[in-house]
């Protein structure tokens, strides 16, 4: 590799502008792709075969209206008081006017839904007036039966007793006998009339019965209101026909446009998540001060404007061909938002950085007086070869997301992974080739004054004193354990309208709902109810009470009703408002109690859904990987180091350094995120930490791990493999590549801490982490921690059996071999 690496450099060198063309034309191709290809972003997040999701999958089915996306748009009165009749009658002409918008399957006018909530109120109450009314007259109508029956009863006896002084003297009793018939028919239409109250009573108990069963679920629902009970917030729900996953950025913009379309006078419109959230930002202000910041680094560390401006140039590039032909797939496979975004984040951070090792490889040759394209050559052929090794790490811990079966998850590292192999490619092709051109003035004329003038650096470096490294690896290691403790209580999810920039829509439209209707107006869950099939309506009415008893009965729920029921009568569908918001560990664990429950009536199953629901699914799912990917990460570290090092130890000191580095990130992350420690500083609202966070930062700070565990434990390595004895092999190693990876860190966590202030809650934390998980593994374990455990295992650090020495190939990846073949020779 290293040899070809060296072939590539000195071609690159001698024909610059065809490799710089060649990758211009890259640029063009991947331009036009995006052009035709770019179909929008998702905003949101999905894994096949959770629970919501087979529940979302049932309703497309047997209820298509409750399977589609669905946000609020809030009114609220800018003086606090109720909506004026005008306010009301312009908000409705919105509503109606909504209907024709794209992918808009209905749009709920609050007014009129609080005006037949009334009106089945007054319903209601008519309907007890009317029983009431109705239970006088049968009753008067029985007191009517009763006495009339007396008098038959009366009628009775005299007829009996003068049928009886008839019959004692012999008279007939044939005039008795008229009497007698004429009384039976009496009687006879008495119990007529009995029967006909008696079927009026029997119809005016089922009428107070499902009047009391009307009641009662009027009862469950009375916390949804669309209407604040001051009358100065309105929720308007906006269905669409799309599922959310499916749903185009365009259609919830139109929505957008539409509502903001007529202000009206006094009334402020915002708009939940499930609507204003949009495609983030991929360059911001805080990038551009990120990149500007890592400017600063490399102008000090090169000492040259045009050697600090190359690693910037050749990363941008690469950076807008793994931006734009990521995007250019955009049509063809669901991308969320972020995807591109952490493309840009890797390629901005590793193409300065790979395409700095190799410049600063050159530089230190051309200081001794080596020819300039010989000197490129040689330094594509080691420093390059290092650079295709860490990148290599890199990529295949980014590929190895798809382990997680997350498809949105293995899409980020796969779009990572390109945007990194871009970078390598770049940095071995287009680097040397700007190389070429600038010949010597990619040094200052303060460092051309120094040519040939050869400084010894190893010379200077001694070993450290055992006590002062068992001292640095007590105290590293204690600050970073101390540092992870608060990971010890991570929640995750995924960010709702409270955890967005203060002055955005979604946070006035969370902030509102919950203040107006309570928190768990944020996140209602969506509950089905699979019912017995052959019920009939008085049966289905009756299983949707006692589904709707049931689900009021649970701690945490503050209202239920029923919404939907299918043509066939065997699914149901109910809203329920939780007592917290979406992201509350209340309603986090109602939505497991709901789950739980065992089948109502013994044949009733229940179903959770809803964007509360969701998010819990996700994020559950992804924790739940996360030991997973985990091992495979730590075996790969183990098993590449092994190969690189050939040792067993010095992986061993590094995989644990990464665990280390990696916890400690977590707990800063919770500790910003979650507890809100300095959140204030930086405006960020608290909340669970993002589901696939964690997953995340294990594949990419493995990576960038080991590409500062390669810079400098090689250089060790080679110093101990030339005779230097084992600890002062270590000082030597450390001293030749401190300066490389300290720039190195310094522009990572640059480039990563510009993300701390985009727009996006998710965009922040990736960013945070990021930027804090490598200024913890390059400044305290690979700078501090990983040196001293080397000082203090000496020569036992590079230990390896000898049966697995044999086996294993040699990839010198500092190019040794190379040097050996090819001296730079000093320019003429």
């Amino acid at each position: 590799m290293a040899e070809l690496l060296y072939r590539l450099g000195t071609f690159a060198a001698r024909r610059g502008w065809v490799v710089i063309g060649s990758w211009i034309a890259v640029l063009a191709i991947a331009a036009g792709g995006f052009l035709i290809g770019f179909k929008g972003l998702a905003t949101s997040f999905d894994i096949p075969g959770t629970a919501s999701g087979e529940v979302i999958a049932e309703l497309e089915e047997q209820l298509p209206d409750f399977a589609g996306a669905s946000g609020t748009v809030v009114f609220e009165t800018e003086d606090g008081e109720a909506f004026t009749e005008a306010q009301k009658d312009a908000i409705g002409a919105l509503v109606d006017d909504a209907d024709g918008l794209p992918d808009v399957s209905g749009v709920v006018d609050p007014f009129d839904t609080e005006a037949e909530r009334a009106e089945q109120a007054a319903k209601l109450a008519d309907g007890r007036t009317q029983i009431a009314d109705g239970e006088a007259q049968l009753d008067a109508g029985q007191a009517q039966l009763d006495a009339g029956l007396a008098q038959l009863d009366d009628a009775q006896a005299q007829l009996d007793a003068g049928r009886e002084q008839a019959t004692a003297a012999g008279f007939p009793t044939d005039e008795l006998d008229a009497q007698q018939a004429a009384l039976d028919a009496q009687r006879e239409a008495v119990a007529g009339q009995q029967a006909e109250l008696d079927d009026a009573r029997a119809e005016l108990e089922t009428q107070q019965q499902r009047l009391d069963d009307g009641a009662e679920l009027l009862g469950f629902a009375d916390g949804i209101r669309m209407v604040s009970e001051d009358g100065s917030a309105a929720l308007v729900n906006v269905a669409f026909t799309e599922p959310r996953l499916e749903l185009e950025q365009a259609s919830k913009d139109a929505v957008i446009d539409h509502f903001e379309s007529e202000p009206i006078d006094g009334v402020t419109v915002s708009f939940s998540t499930d609507i204003a959230q949009g495609v983030p930002k991929i360059i911001g202000v805080g990038e551009v001060v990120g990149v500007a910041f890592a400017a600063v680094v490399l102008l000090v560390m090169l000492g040259s404007i045009i050697a600090a401006a190359l690693p910037i140039v050749t990363a941008l590039v690469g950076v807008a061909i793994g931006a734009l032909g990521a995007l250019a797939f955009s049509g063809v496979v669901q991308m969320a938002s972020v995807t591109p975004i952490l493309g840009v984040m890797l390629g901005l951070a590793v193409g300065i950085d790979y395409s700095l090792f190799i410049i600063n490889r050159h530089r230190k040759q051309l200081l001794e007086g080596a020819e300039p394209i010989e000197s490129i050559g040689l330094a594509n052929g080691t420093a390059g070869n290092a650079v295709v090794f860490a990148g290599t790490t890199v990529i295949v811990a980014l590929l190895a997301l798809n382990v997680t079966g997350v498809p949105f998850l293995g899409l980020m590292g796969t779009v990572g992974a390109i945007s990194v192999l871009i970078a390598v490619l770049i940095a071995v092709t287009m680097t040397p080739a700007i190389l070429g051109l600038l010949g010597i003035r990619v040094l200052g004329k303060r460092a051309r004054a120094r040519i040939g003038q050869v400084h010894h650096e190893d010379a200077k470096a001694k070993p450290m004193r055992t006590w002062r490294a068992i001292g640095t690896v007590l105290v590293s290691a204690a600050a970073l354990l101390a540092i992870a403790v608060p990971a010890l209580d991570m929640r995750v999810g995924l960010p709702d309208g409270s955890s967005e920039p203060a002055d955005s829509a979604s946070y006035r439209a969370f902030m509102t709902t919950e203040e107006s209707f309570g928190a768990g107006a944020n996140g209602p869950l969506l509950v089905t109810a699979s019912l017995p099939s052959g019920l009939d309506d008085d049966a289905v009415d009756a299983a949707q009470l006692e589904v709707a008893r049931t689900l009021s009965e649970q701690p945490d729920v503050t209202a239920v009703a029923p919404i939907a029921v299918s043509e066939d009568g065997e699914l149901a569908a109910f809203q329920v408002i939780p007592a917290e918001g979406p992201n509350a560990a209340s309603t986090d664990a109602l939505v497991r109690e709901l789950r739980e429950l065992p089948a109502i009536d013994g044949d009733i199953e229940l179903g959770v859904a809803g964007q509360a629901a969701i998010n819990i699914d996700i994020s559950e799912n992804l924790l739940d990987v996360l030991p997973l990917y985990l091992a495979v990460v730590v075996g790969i570290s183990l098993l590449i180091m092994i190969l690189v090092f050939r040792s067993i130890l010095v992986p061993l000191i590094a995989t644990g350094g990464f665990v280390l580095s990696l916890f400690a990130t977590y707990g800063a992350v919770v500790a910003l995120f979650q507890f809100g420690w300095g959140a204030d500083a930086l405006g960020i609202h608290t909340g669970p930490i993002l589901s696939f966070l964690p997953v995340i930062l294990v594949g990419i700070l493995f990576g960038l791990a080991m590409d500062y565990q390669l810079f400098l434990a090689t250089g060790m390595r080679e110093a101990y493999v030339h005779g230097a004895p084992a600890r002062l092999a270590v000082a030597r190693g450390f001293r030749a590549g401190r300066s490389v990876v300290i720039a190195a860190g310094l522009i990572m966590i640059s480039v990563f801490g510009g993300f701390v202030f985009a727009e996006s809650t998710m965009i922040r934390s990736i960013g945070f982490g990021l930027a804090f998980g490598v200024l913890v593994d390059a400044f305290v374990v690979r700078m501090l921690l990983m040196p001293a455990l080397m000082h203090l295992l000496g020569r036992s650090a590079w230990w390896i059996p000898k049966w697995l020495d044999r086996i294993l190939p040699d990839v010198d990846v500092e190019g040794a071999a190379l040097e050996r073949r090819h001296h730079a020779t000093p320019a003429a």
